[in-house]
This record gives C-alpha cells, structure tokens and sequence, in this order.
C-alpha cells in the first residue's frame, strides 16, 4: 500500500531514507522525478512554499524534509520497533537523527558540493567541511566500537537516518585510506547497506576508490585581435600632438591616491585561496603593511534577531553583493557562529587604507555592522583569533562566506 508521492531527483539518498523506513513498516512510498523548471509551478509551492525537494505528497499530508517524510513512513505502523519502545530509546534516535543531519549530511555537502561543481569552490569553506565530518565520524567510530546498531539491538531509524546520510561520502570522498581512519564506521555502513531494505532503495553501494578532487577551470586563451593600422598624421599634426600634454587618468576611487604599498591584496587572496590557511597566514604577517592596510573586526549588530543558520549565511551574501565596488580593496572572512536560533554574525576585513571607505560604507547594510579598527599594536594578541576566523576553525563556527 503507497502512503503517498516523493517528488525528487533520482538516486537521492535522502528519498531513500523513506523508501527503507516505509519498508519496515509494510507500506511503500511512490517516488515521482522533478524538474525544477517545469515542476516548480504556483501550485507546487502553494504546497511547498520553500520550493525544496524531496517533497511528499498525499491525501493526508504534505511534507518537505526528507527526515519528516521518513519519521511518517516509519510511523505507519502501530508502536514502530523503528521509533523506539521507551522514553529511553525514542530520545537516543532522536539524538542520531539531529545528528545525522547537523554532523553529517550539512557538513559533507559542505565538503562534496563544491568538487560536484552544485556550489562555488571555496578551499576554506570545504576544508572546514572535511574536518567537521572526521570528526563526527571520529565519535562515532567510538560508540561503534561494541555495538552493531546504534539503538538496541535491531535496526531502528537512528539507522536508517545516519546510513543514509554518509552514502554521499562512502560514494565519493572516503577512499580506501580514508576509511582505514574510521574502521568500526565502515563496518557499520557494509553491514547495514547490505540489509534487505537497503539494497532495494539504495542499490550496491560502491564505495570510493578514487575521491573528488577540485580541478580549477581553465581559462580560455583569447584570441589576438589585429590592431587596426592607424592613419598617418600629417607631421605638423603630430608634432603638436606630441607637444600637448596628455591628461592625468582620473582615480577611480580615494584609496588609487593612497602611496603604494608592498603588501598587494590579490597576492594575498591567491595564497589564501590555493593553500590551507595555517601554512598562508605566516604569509600574511610577515607581508603585511600595517601603513597601508588596516584590519577591522566586524559584528552583526541584531543577533538577537537571527534565526536559521542559512538565513543568517544569507546576510553576509546580501551584504558581501554590495560590495561590488571593494573587491580591489579588500579581503574578509565573515562566520555564522552557532545554531538555528541561537547564531551571531561576525568576522574580520582587510581593508586598504586607514578608514573604512567609500566603496563599504555606502552598502545600504553596513549600519547593520559594527567595524571596529584592530591597532598595530594589538596584531600579537589577536593573531589567534584572527587566525581561526580565516580558518574557519571556531568550534561553533556553522557557515560563513568570503569576499576576496
């Protein structure tokens, strides 16, 4: 018997999270594909007003998250062994599903997104990934260490949540060398997948030999178009030509009459950009020119009106849009730090000069921020902090974005 219709695109792991909880439960689920632009139409997002896949349809209910979908599959059936017997039990697959998604999948699609080229490459925001994924999988290849499920003694849907949930990385980026770091995990992971209702939903599982790696683009050679051959001037003409002096360009910007200065930004944003940032910032202080460069630490002044994380990452987009006109005279590093309704927004900017200029003050949401000047003299005290900021290393660090 179908409980219902999952629209969503094909061999989605999240869609099979639902397919193997209804399973267990003696029911089925029908999974329907969706293109994006031709499905997304005023109908759909009357029922699904956020516009997000997988989304579940029926007479009964309609429901856009994945976990959702599968928590109602799996309540099917009258006091589901998959949801637990006890208070005890119902919290601890709780606790699994809140970790599969907030320690695994958000996480490795921080890593494994960006090298799918779905999301632009950022090397800080995908090393952050990686880490934040070992070390959700170094916990629980400690708890896996005396237990062949997570809850009890048969598969329940803390299972089901957190399999699902690695096949991204099992597919993709955990290699053979990778996996040797997480034995008991992937023990786990081959014993579960090859389960009866596992492999219908989600096929042989294939694990990586060979993981994503990020190939920058290429970027294409320009043709050499042929100058047009100039007219020759009568020579009385060029002589006065070459007598009139020619105008001086305008500048473009108040921070083009700054004196030069050694430490040049874009070399800055290409060592940040191609090198883990514990070997590029010794780079940084040792190149920087505390005369013609200054760092700011900069807040978000309404945190206290902040809700979802991705809505506050959505900010520091919005803000880092309109500074179009900044990009030769800056450089930040901008975090969410936290959880869903309860993050703040801050970081540090490198700016040109002495002053925040122009080309960021006039953002419509720069009153937003607080732009406090970090002093020459305070560098040593704040080389850390600054540090982890550039890094992405914060332990409540959730999101974050840069401007180079």
């Amino acid at each position: 018997m179908s409980i219902g219709t999952i629209q969503s695109y094909p061999d989605n792991p999240r869609v099979a999270k639902a397919q193997i909880a209804a399973a267990y439960s003696g029911v089925s689920v029908n999974v329907e594909g969706f293109d994006f632009a031709k499905d997304k139409t005023p109908e759909f997002l009357a029922k699904f007003p956020l516009g997000k896949i997988p989304a579940f349809s029926s007479d009964k209910v309609d429901l856009f998250e994945s976990t959702a979908i599968a928590y109602y599959a799996a309540a099917q059936q009258e006091n589901s062994p998959l949801l637990g017997s006890n208070a005890v039990e119902k919290a601890l697959i709780l606790q699994w599903i809140l970790f599969s998604e907030n320690e695994i999948s958000n996480n490795l699609g921080t890593w494994v997104y960006p090298l799918l080229g779905f999301v632009p490459y950022m090397k800080p925001s995908v090393d952050a990934g990686t880490e934040k994924v070992k070390r959700a999988l170094g916990a629980l290849d400690k708890i896996l260490l005396t237990k062949t499920y997570l809850v009890g003694d048969e598969v329940t849907f803390a299972d089901i949540a957190v399999v699902t949930s690695l096949v991204l990385g099992y597919k993709t980026v955990f290699d053979k060398a990778f996996r040797s770091e997480f034995k008991n995990v992937t023990r786990y992971f081959n014993t579960i997948v090859a389960k009866k209702h596992f492999k219908a939903a989600l096929g042989e599982v294939a694990l990586c030999e060979t993981p994503l790696k990020y190939t920058p683009p290429k970027k294409e050679k320009k043709e050499k178009k042929e100058e047009p051959k100039k007219k020759e001037q009568p020579k009385k003409e060029a002589a006065a030509a070459e007598e009139a002096p020619k105008p001086a360009p305008k500048p473009k910007s108040a921070l083009d009459l700054l004196p030069p200065s050694n430490f040049k930004l874009d070399d800055w944003k290409r060592q940040y950009s191609n090198n883990d940032t514990k070997d590029v910032m010794p780079w940084f202080w040792e190149n920087f020119d505390s005369e013609g460069f200054s760092i700011w630490r900069v807040d978000y002044k309404y945190n206290d009106e902040l809700t979802q994380v991705f809505m506050s990452n959505n900010l520091i987009g919005g803000f880092f849009a309109r500074l179009e006109r900044a990009h030769k005279y800056a450089f930040a590093s901008m975090l969410v730090r936290g959880t869903n309704n309860n993050n703040s927004i801050s970081g540090y900017f490198v700016i040109r000069g002495q002053e925040v200029p122009f080309e960021i003050y006039d953002a419509a949401d720069y009153d937003s921020y607080t732009f406090t000047k970090i002093e020459p003299s305070q560098y040593e005290e704040k080389k850390d902090e600054i540090f982890k900021y550039m890094a992405w290393e914060l332990d409540d660090c959730a999101d974050g974005k840069v401007f180079k």
